[in-house]
């Protein structure tokens, strides 16, 4: 049995391995670029996959797709975390600048799945990429990803922590000790006053990250290629981030200045009264 199978695209034929769920874009970007083989973070391709899911729900409700379409993308993108999916997305981390890759790498393995379990030719780009482009899902993916990190493992974690030193520096509050300052003895502090000191300084920062997370959830998803939401229905962007939102239990919202969000990684919260729609094409 062979080991390889042959796809093509406009760029002619090559050679894909006989079980790879990805197509021949997937396997141009592994051929072009083996550079560090570091694949991309699982907590992004996890995003980028309930992205993709986000965006099917939407273009459903907005009949850009039809519903046996987004029914079977949803179904893919489930089988796909509820597996080891990372062995489907071998693209290496340094690749083309806006992510093109790790896109149609994602494109492609639902595609897949989804036309397997519907019976009917699900396309990468014409469904599971509707109203997309590389330029926004990259951006929004990176950060649903952070948001996802730091709602899930961040903050609860450094929660926890805060607790345990409040808790601990309640039994160690009758414990006398040196405080030391400049490498040197100096006056007695309690043990219990060294631990709420740690406590207080993370309650602090956790301040500080509770106040990033409104411009972290506020996303580039409905810019597509340029920030002009060309080729996008007007409404997707709304969808997209409510769909997601239900999903993952996080409030992501659209940003105010899509064009700032496909062109840079820092910017403000989101204001309603600067927000507008972006085109129609």
């Amino acid at each position: 049995m062979s080991t390889t199978r042959i796809e093509r695209d406009s760029m002619g034929e090559l050679q894909v391995p006989a079980q790879a769920l990805y197509g021949a874009q997937t396997q141009r970007a592994v051929d072009n670029f083996p550079v560090s083989g570091q694949r991309m973070p699982a907590q992004f391709v996890r995003a980028l996959v309930l992205a993709k899911a986000a965006a099917a729900r939407a273009n459903v409700a907005l009949e850009q797709i039809t519903p046996a379409q987004g029914k079977a993308i949803e179904a893919a993108c489930e089988q796909l975390l509820a597996g080891d999916f990372m062995q489907h997305f071998p693209v290496d981390v340094f690749q083309t600048g806006s992510g093109t890759s790790s896109n149609m790498n994602a494109n492609e393995v639902i595609a897949t799945l989804a036309s397997r379990a519907s019976g009917q030719p699900v396309n990468p780009n014409d469904h599971v990429n509707c109203g997309q482009s590389s330029n926004d899902i990259i951006p929004s993916t990176i950060h649903i990803s952070a948001a996802l990190a730091l709602h899930e493992h961040l903050l609860p974690a450094l929660e926890h922590l805060v607790a345990v030193l409040d808790e601990k520096a309640a039994e160690v509050h009758h414990f006398v000790k040196t405080g030391r300052t400049h490498l040197m003895d100096a006056m007695p502090v309690r043990l219990s006053q060294v631990l709420e000191g740690w406590a207080a300084q993370i309650k602090a920062n956790l301040g500080h990250l509770r106040s990033l997370q409104p411009s972290l959830q506020a996303l580039a998803q409905g810019g597509t290629a340029v920030g002009t939401g060309i080729n996008a229905h007007p409404d997707f962007s709304r969808l997209f981030s409510e769909h997601l939102s239900s999903a993952t239990g996080v409030p992501f919202t659209p940003g105010a200045n899509l064009f700032a969000l496909i062109g840079s990684q820092t910017r403000p919260s989101r204001s309603p009264a600067s927000s507008r729609p972006p085109l129609s094409a």
